[in-house]
């Protein structure tokens, strides 16, 4: 059996089985990447719940796996010469996963990379875009008299949906008939925008064809649908 005992997060999140991964989350885009990664490659692990209503991220043994204080965060018994890995940041998971099990990231040199440079554009833009768009029409920002704040970045995250919508045209999927990391990447950030956030007339979706119709595919994916949910909000 796995020895995770000089790892602080394996206190205040006991592993009831060390020898499986441990997944250190919670159901936001960032979060859902790497549970649909889990699912869609079907690697076993284990999942925590990190709970942001109880600071849970703000913690010792959280800030001991990951000192930015954000989830994704997970810890593999198994990783490289066999010894345990911790590690943050849902890009690089995300790239982890996909080396460590063959899976969802070409084999060819030039497609791998143009996979990664995908997940990149990601992170880099969508992600803190979308979230902002998020912020300024949702949460505490939608009170700030001053529109253009939010305006600012809605029309960044037009800007960006556009990049996604001239790539994806004649595409199944950002790699084009191939499923990869950069799709799971992107999925959850969308659906929030659109669903959660509850920006899509603010962004105009409904212009973004393709986009929306690889959103659907996605979405509609069982792996996915699974993912989505794990670990479930308190």
């Amino acid at each position: 059996m796995s020895d995770l005992s000089a790892f602080p997060i394996t206190k205040r999140w006991p592993a009831k089985h060390p020898e499986l991964l441990q997944l250190y989350s919670l159901p936001t885009p960032n979060g859902v990447k790497v549970s649909i990664m889990l699912e869609e490659i079907g690697l076993p692990y284990e999942v925590h719940l990190v709970d942001f209503g109880k600071d849970d991220q703000k913690t010792p043994e959280f800030l001991s796996l990951n000192p930015n204080g954000k989830i994704p965060a997970m810890l593999d018994p198994n990783g490289p010469g066999g010894r345990p890995l911790p590690l943050f940041e849902s890009g690089a998971i995300l790239q982890y996963l996909a080396e460590k099990t063959g899976k969802l990231l070409p084999q060819d040199a030039a497609r791998r990379y143009l996979t990664i440079q995908w997940v990149h554009f990601q992170m880099g833009g969508i992600g803190p875009m979308f979230g902002q768009v998020g912020f300024f029409h949702k949460f505490a920002g939608k009170d700030f008299e001053d529109k253009r704040p939010r305006d600012r970045y809605v029309a960044e995250a037009r800007r960006l949906l556009g990049v996604m919508e001239a790539h994806l045209s004649g595409r199944q999927w950002f790699m084009d008939n191939d499923y990869t990391i950069a799709d799971i990447s992107m999925l959850g950030w969308v659906r929030n925008l659109i669903g959660f956030y509850g920006a899509g007339d603010l962004v105009e979706f409904s212009q973004f064809k393709s986009v929306g119709a690889w959103l659907e595919r996605g979405l509609a994916r069982p792996a996915v649908q699974r993912g989505l949910n794990i670990p479930a909000r308190p």
